[in-house]
């Protein structure tokens, strides 16, 4: 069974950075993408970044600049490091798998992780 465990979230200050992590049983090979969402109650699932396996990465525009998403393939994990926090980033950040897994083409999510940005 396929597992992807998210960490490392938690209550930070406005301005204040975090790092989530993003660690899946799926190995390497297989990963095709590697991505964090984010979602806030009775809100859809929103894209916040993306990383290929040739480490090519998109990132949503309201991200863009503050959020870097990077990944460790010795380690099947993807990163999420988050700078320059903002409220309106308080939400569940959940972590997606893209992966060949017995010959087709997979999407896994994670349990996700709370983000809350407060002073």
């Amino acid at each position: 069974q396929v597992q992807v465990v998210e960490s490392g979230g938690g209550l930070v200050p406005p301005g204040g950075s975090l790092r989530l992590s993003c660690t899946t049983s799926v190995t390497n090979f297989n990963i095709r993408v590697m991505g964090w969402y984010r979602q806030t109650p009775g809100e859809e699932r929103d894209l916040v970044a993306l990383i290929s396996s040739g480490d090519t990465t998109n990132y949503a525009d309201s991200v863009k600049g503050r959020f870097t998403i990077s990944r460790d393939s010795t380690k099947n994990t993807a990163f999420l490091q988050m700078n320059s926090l903002k409220p309106e980033d308080t939400a569940v950040y959940y972590c997606n798998v893209q992966a060949f897994v017995g010959g087709v083409l997979r999407g896994y999510w994670g349990q996700g992780t709370q983000v809350t940005v407060s002073s």
